[in-house]
């Protein structure tokens, strides 16, 4: 099946804490069902310090379900992700809210 959500894409948070929040997606796991988000759903972890890496509590993002974001058409609100398959037999991504390719 196609993905709806693909890393790079400008989502925004539809519920939690960071709802409304936007950012870009950097990575995305299909088998989870979840996404990372940078700078959105951020929390504190204790980091061992290691030979390359200093220890102390460090800040980084946690994942977040793919149905609890949304990505952002070009008239800047969140939309729904439709296909559609082109003349030449290739499967596009659609925005359901404005109908323009993404």
């Amino acid at each position: 099946m196609a993905a709806k959500i693909r890393k790079g894409d400008k989502v925004v948070v539809l519920t939690g804490r960071d709802k409304g929040r936007t950012g870009e997606v950097f990575e995305v796991r299909p088998a989870e069902g979840r996404a990372l988000v940078r700078g959105i759903n951020m929390v504190k972890r204790h980091q061992k310090q290691t030979p390359n890496q200093e220890g102390g509590i460090i800040s980084k993002e946690s994942p977040i379900h793919l149905s609890n974001i949304a990505i952002v058409g070009s008239d800047g609100k969140p939309t729904r992700v439709g296909f559609k398959i082109q003349a030449d037999g290739k499967k596009v991504r659609i925005a359901k809210r404005t109908g323009a390719e993404i």
